[in-house]
């Protein structure tokens, strides 16, 4: 399993993270750890690994307008 992390801009509660982690957890073989303070995502992905312009994709599509840096 390989895990990236990444800085999460725009989240500002539990509700956020919320949405975040679902957001990521809907593509296949993902899982997240999503935290507020620090703001960010730690995803691993079991099976294929998506590129951070996709992992973008379902949290803008998902989420709202949280950003992945």
């Amino acid at each position: 399993m390989t895990k990236v992390t990444y800085e999460v801009k725009g989240m500002m509660c539990a509700h956020c993270v919320m949405h975040v982690k679902n957001a990521l957890e809907s593509l296949p073989g993902v899982s997240a750890e999503v935290s507020l303070d620090p703001p960010r995502a730690v995803v691993e992905f079991s099976g294929r690994e998506y590129d951070k312009s996709e992992l973008q994709a379902a949290v803008s599509d998902k989420a709202g307008e949280y950003i992945l840096i």
